[in-house]
């Protein structure tokens, strides 16, 4: 392990969930400096962006900015490829002049879900919604503009901070007595809490390889299942009936199957990941404790 200490670690888009997890964290490293950026950082000015690296220190720039409205994405192209990939490169390229290690957030969503099997880094990519197709070219930006970037594909997070499923279902289910919930889309849940401390752990490590890594909690489910699993946590009366994705249409297609083969990240870091159904209950008793 590499000593971790001095190090001043830039988190871009801080105001998300993942960057309040970084936030929540960071006294855990008390000798390291921590940058927290929202929108006064925006990674889509260039200038802004290369004039605050050449004014501070950066050893870690923790990439958590991006446009993630999905649906919206389908009617606002030209924003999401801005956000999500014409700034992911530019930052990559800034962090590699100043050698800064780049570490940026992806997505599940590269997938098109056909295969029923989880998915490793080297799988087909193929995309089925704008959203995807952004994340995916941020992807490429970055590895072509600095090799050494670490990109983290993850796949459903959520949190006590922000806004995500596991916040939707909670508020719905202590105002409505009846809700449904798409059963036929597979996935992962992924706590936030969990993604910033193996982030923290990639960072601590000597060497890290860069490149795509896979990092999700362990187990497969559905929305559904997710929803049923909150329901019986927070013991709501509310009724949630399961339905089909082509019920519930949206502007934005979804992979019906996105589960993420996590092998290469647990052998590298010699990680044991929990399952989504500990880490749930983890995020919840924070919520009920006012922890966070």
């Amino acid at each position: 392990m590499e000593d971790i200490l001095q190090k001043t670690i830039l988190v871009t888009g801080a105001g998300g969930q993942l960057g309040k997890e970084l936030r929540h964290l960071a006294s855990s490293y008390p000798d390291c400096e921590f940058l927290f950026k929202e929108r006064e950082l925006p990674i889509d000015n260039y200038e802004i962006v290369k004039k605050f690296f050449e004014q501070q220190q950066v050893d870690v720039c923790i990439n958590c900015a991006a446009y993630t409205a999905v649906d919206k994405a389908e009617s606002e192209k030209e924003t999401a490829f801005l956000v999500n990939a014409e700034a992911v490169g530019n930052l990559a390229m800034i962090c590699k002049q100043h050698q800064a290690q780049f570490i940026h957030i992806s997505t599940d969503y590269v997938f098109d879900g056909t295969v029923k099997e989880p998915l490793s880094e080297d799988n087909s990519i193929s995309p089925v919604n704008v959203y995807g197709a952004s994340k995916l070219k941020g992807e490429e930006l970055a590895l072509k503009q600095d090799p050494s970037s670490i990109i983290i594909r993850t796949s459903w997070v959520y949190s006590s901070f922000g806004n995500n499923f596991l916040k939707t279902m909670l508020r719905l289910l202590s105002e409505r007595p009846e809700i449904s919930v798409v059963n036929d889309q597979y996935g992962c849940p992924t706590f936030a809490g969990d993604l910033a401390e193996v982030i923290m752990k990639i960072i601590s490590t000597n060497e890290f390889p860069g490149g795509i890594i896979n990092y999700s909690n362990e187990g497969i489910t559905t929305w559904y299942e997710f929803a049923l699993t909150i329901k019986a946590y927070v013991n709501s009366p509310c009724n949630i009936i399961p339905i089909s994705t082509s019920e519930y249409p949206t502007p934005a297609n979804r992979p019906a199957f996105s589960v993420l083969d996590t092998s290469k990240i647990k052998s590298i870091l010699h990680l044991e990941i929990p399952n989504w159904k500990t880490s749930l209950q983890k995020c919840l008793t924070s919520i009920q404790s006012g922890g966070k």
